[in-house]
């Protein structure tokens, strides 16, 4: 079971095979003691096998698995040797001996993600071998939409691991927007009370005439939070929260009308939107708005100990400022030019405060309007143009396109697919996505951080339908965010998709509703339901 996904830098083969047998032991070493503990976890579970604890680095030898750190690799890095002394998997630093664990267990086969043994005589073999690996980027990222359809904690952990079994290692967890709000905040509990559910929702898109008449809703307690981010951080992921300003704020101004632009509507009048789109009313750029989320923040960093915050800043309508004589008169009052260059003072606003506490803002690329915060990092999703633009003033990037790394977007044109959203993105074309556009010099392109796929739930209603969307894509995703792959044109697709044959099965042993290369099977389709597809290639900008 050598059809590794994403592809190890280096692979040598060698003769033979290790068998784990009931007296394989596993030692990890200084430094290492956290991934034994998942390793052994999950073997454990999938294979029945004991592997009792090796106490000396020796005793795991034979048809052991020994772990310890390499000071000469890099932090992501790893290296597993499997040979007649056992197995030995070297991480530069802790997260680099779990990606190597996770790879022993693909080499072990597609039944070692059960969590049960399936017979009791199972044969565990591992082939004879030395691979060498790393990532590209430091950045390998997936942003789970909650804020549209909720996602329970039990979901949102099994989404850690299926990213830490495809060694993404950043999870953007897109935590509010209009149409709900889906984190405890101690100080303003309306925001849960009142913000986190609606009262209905538009099925499909929101041309489309259908409704789901009945109450949607959840949130995380703050208990629920400190549990995901000590899960991701077992599994050397990083969470990354969003909470979203100043646009895409509805659900917490029905919570609070205080904070919405009360001079030109009736904010007591707004409710959790039920619908989907780009929502006119935004906060208002007041000292109370200002207080309110820096307070939000300040509990938000007690719970995410992350370097970056995110803050949307996207799709901010202006309408209601042009219109706001609050909004005019702090213009005036800072002596901006125009309401890009408000949005621009409100994100550098929280850009300041966050940098004060050692955090470091990331946005995105719509915060480049009216000029880019300093220090601040961006998302670019309205294509490469706003990434390039960035990493040539010298901020930090994510490139996350709409036109590539969307993954609500269709995977195919045909009419069985379910609610066709935008463009088609087949698994070739992920695949032969490239993060770093060729018109960053080299100083430039170093700015790239890496790269994120991104799962917005608007018409995805549930687990499987996120399933769906996001494998098995995710995996050619992980491919390129992991690998050194040759340029877009020269990838072995050919290649992947027969590594993917293998990986097929360990995706059904982790219980996961992915589209089937042949298309949807009849219950993933959703006849009747309105999409928006966009017909064509999508702009390569």
């Amino acid at each position: 079971m050598t059809e590794l996904i994403p592809a190890p830098r280096s692979v040598v083969a060698g003769e033979g095979e290790l068998r784990l047998t009931a007296h394989s032991r596993l030692h990890a070493g200084t430094g290492t003691e956290g991934v034994g503990h998942w390793l052994r976890t999950v073997l454990r579970d999938a294979t029945g096998l004991p592997l009792r604890e090796g106490r000396e680095p020796d005793d795991a030898g034979g048809d052991g698995v020994r772990l310890r750190l390499d000071a000469g690799l890099g932090a992501e890095e790893y290296r597993l040797v499997s040979d007649r002394d056992g197995v030995l998997i070297e991480g530069g630093g802790p997260a680099g001996a779990f990606w190597g664990a996770q790879t022993l267990r693909q080499l072990l086969g597609p039944d070692a993600y059960r969590r049960a043994p399936l017979v009791s005589d199972r044969v565990w073999a591992v082939p004879h071998l030395t691979i060498e690996d790393g990532p590209r980027f430091p950045w390998r990222g997936l942003m789970l939409d909650v804020a549209r359809h909720f996602t329970p904690k039990e979901g949102v952990l099994r989404y850690l691991d299926l990213m830490a079994a495809h060694k993404l290692n950043v999870f953007h967890f897109h935590l509010t927007d209009d149409q709900g709000w889906r984190i405890e905040i101690e100080r303003h509990p309306r925001l849960t009370e009142i913000g986190s559910w609606r009262a209905r929702t538009k099925t499909g898109h929101r041309a489309s005439p259908l409704w789901e008449e009945k109450p949607h809703g959840g949130y995380y307690t703050q208990d629920d939070i400190r549990e995901i981010v000590a899960y991701a951080a077992e599994r050397h992921i990083t969470v990354v929260p969003e909470i979203d300003v100043p646009g895409h704020s509805q659900a917490a101004i029905a919570a609070y009308p205080e904070l919405g632009n009360t001079d030109v509507i009736d904010t007591t009048a707004l409710s959790v939107w039920d619908t989907w789109g780009i929502n006119p009313n935004v906060l208002a750029p007041t000292d109370n708005t200002l207080r309110f989320y820096e307070g939000v923040l300040e509990e938000v960093l007690e719970l995410f100990p992350s370097e970056f915050v995110h803050v949307g800043g996207d799709e901010c309508p202006k309408d209601q400022w042009r219109r706001s004589a609050t909004a005019q008169e702090r213009i005036r009052e800072l002596g901006l030019a125009d309401e890009d260059e408000l949005q621009s003072w409100f994100i550098g606003h929280f850009d300041t405060w966050l940098t004060a506490r050692g955090r470091r803002l990331i946005g995105w690329d719509e915060i480049l309007e009216g000029g880019l915060a300093e220090g601040a990092a961006v998302s670019s999703w309205r294509g490469y143009a706003g990434g390039i633009a960035a990493a040539r003033a010298g901020h930090d990037v994510v490139m996350c396109p709409e036109q590539q790394v969307y993954l609500d977007h269709r995977q195919a044109p045909g009419p069985d697919e379910p609610v066709p959203i935008g463009w088609v993105r087949t698994l070739e074309d992920v695949y032969r996505f490239e993060p770093v556009p060729p018109e960053l010099t080299p100083e430039e392109a170093r700015h790239v951080l890496g790269t994120q796929a991104n799962l917005w739930t608007e018409v995805m209603e549930d687990q499987a339908r996120v399933d769906y969307q996001a494998f098995p894509r995710l995996a050619a995703f992980a491919e390129v965010a992991w690998s050194a792959l040759p340029a877009p044109a020269e990838r072995d697709f050919a290649g992947f998709e027969r590594r993917m044959a293998a990986h097929y099965r360990r995706l059904d042993a982790l219980g996961v509703a992915y589209r089937p290369p042949a298309g949807p099977l009849p219950w993933q389709r959703r006849p009747g339901v309105l999409g928006r597809p966009i017909d064509g290639p999508p702009p390569n900008r």
